[in-house]
């Protein structure tokens, strides 16, 4: 039975993970600066929000000039060889995962929109996901507005954008002002102009989004703040849930809220701390890798166990796993070797070669296994897929007993707020809500996760979404 689990963890379409949507990054300078350089070093930082397809849009000389490729950021930069002609004041970038609009090369961001003359305005990216966006695409295409991508949510708010623009003397603040009552749902966006950029977060914060400095004059924006530190610049603080900040040629900032304070409702995603996030990078001015770190020292506070080694599932459940041997004097040893180089889409036509794939992505150093107790964490269970394929692994490697710890309570709900997630049926702790089902089917000794109280023990006193913990939304779903 084991071997029919291959096919599927090996085929694209069935990672058992979350994804987050994607990593947007913005810079603007009232002087022309590197632009083609320095959006590739912010796009390549934020490569693990989105791996499918990136583009940018560059400002030169007052043209917008707009770029995007499938692919991952190195390979689509490495295929310019004008790039001077993409060097300007301001430029935006877009890595993306798809959710909503599928994977068609339409869909890739930016999305940008042109006057009658046919030269670009405007140019959106966009994190996160609306709720109410095919509602608002088909009053718009009822009014004659036309789209270019199949269904983009990322899209509707730039049409939207650009209708408020002809109705408010091409006032952008007020045209985002407009928008943001329209709009229903998660959204990080920063937009470009001929003479300005605008970033703005929703009502919630669900998405992160933060900016920074690269010197006097030049402000950058970014979902993460290792995006700001890959170009040498300095954090200054995130975004607040429901403002906007605009930059212009007068070397002028201008912060304003979308809302009323009474509307603003922070809610950040604590998946943004359990996995979507570089470990280096700040959410909210928290180190993600300590929030990593601890979820395991509390996981073995809450199930200690007796074990010779602690093992973490590479890269995710490192810290974690780290924590945990802090936390209890077991060795952590890292003995899954991972395979970095293997690619997004390996399929194999065949089942006997498949079979043949099982320790390609990861692959146990046998003689730290053998006849030894392990403790094996990963930061979370999804649908169990992979967690099945790694205890199957160090079982034939010889493993004694196998104990597994998630840094993270049971997933029962998925999530329609800029995660790509699984269906509620294909969600294992939503089908299975008693542990030692679980623990049979994952072919363990003991399985645990880290309960809702300690995540938010560990999270502090800030406010966060637990949808796909507990199955409340900040934004209900139309």
């Amino acid at each position: 039975m084991i071997y029919q689990l291959y096919p599927y963890i090996l085929n694209n379409n069935y990672f058992d993970k979350f994804h987050d949507e994607c990593g947007v990054f913005g810079i603007y300078s009232p002087y022309k600066v590197d632009t083609f350089s320095l959006i590739q070093f912010g796009l390549f930082a934020l490569q693990h929000r989105g791996q499918e397809a990136c583009g940018f849009s560059v400002l030169r000389d007052g043209f917008i000039i707009s770029h995007k490729s499938e692919g991952l950021v190195l390979d689509f930069f490495r295929k310019i060889s004008n790039s001077e002609c993409y060097h300007g004041n301001a430029v935006i970038g877009h890595t993306r995962y798809s959710t909503e609009g599928g994977q068609s090369k339409k869909n890739i961001q930016p999305f940008f929109g042109e006057d009658p003359y046919g030269k670009s305005i405007i140019s959106i990216v966009h994190n996160g996901n609306l709720v109410n966006a095919t509602n608002i695409r088909n009053k718009l295409e009822s009014k004659g507005i036309n789209f270019i991508s199949e269904y983009s949510d990322s899209e509707v708010i730039l049409r939207l954008i650009q209708k408020y623009l002809s109705e408010s003397d091409n006032s952008l603040e007020k045209a985002i002002q407009k928008t943001t009552i329209d709009i229903k749902g998660a959204y990080s966006v920063i937009v470009l102009m001929d003479n300005k950029m605008a970033a703005f977060r929703d009502p919630n914060g669900i998405r992160p989004l933060c900016y920074g400095m690269l010197n006097e004059y030049t402000y950058i924006f970014s979902s993460e703040t290792c995006g700001i530190d890959s170009v040498g610049g300095f954090y200054v603080r995130d975004l607040l849930p429901g403002e906007m900040i605009i930059v212009d040629q007068k070397k002028s900032i201008q912060f304003s809220l979308l809302t009323e304070k009474k509307n603003i409702k922070k809610r950040i995603c604590s998946f943004e701390y359990i996995y979507f996030s570089r470990p280096d990078s700040l959410i909210e001015n928290i180190n993600v890798y300590e929030i990593r770190e601890k979820s395991g020292e509390k996981l073995y506070e809450q199930h200690p166990v007796e074990a010779d080694v602690v093992i973490g599932v590479p890269d995710s459940g490192v810290p974690a796993s780290i924590g945990y041997s802090k936390a209890s004097g077991i060795p952590f040893k890292p003995i899954l070797v991972k395979n970095k180089y293997i690619g997004r889409s390996f399929i194999l036509p065949k089942q006997e070669m498949r079979e043949k794939m099982v320790n390609l992505k990861l692959n146990p150093i046998l003689d730290e296994i053998k006849g030894k107790r392990i403790v094996i964490i990963d930061d979370s269970i999804v649908r169990g897929t992979t967690s099945r394929r790694l205890v199957y692994i160090l079982r034939k490697a010889g493993a004694k007993e196998i104990h597994f710890r998630s840094a993270s309570p049971p997933i029962i709900g998925p999530c329609y707020l800029g995660v790509d997630t699984p269906s509620k049926k294909d969600l294992i702790s939503y089908n299975h809500i008693d542990k030692k089902k679980i623990s049979k089917i994952l072919n363990v000794d003991s399985l645990e996760f880290l309960s809702m109280n300690n995540l938010i023990d560990i999270l502090g006193s800030i406010h966060y979404c637990f949808g796909c913990f507990t199955g409340n939304y900040p934004v209900q779903k139309n």
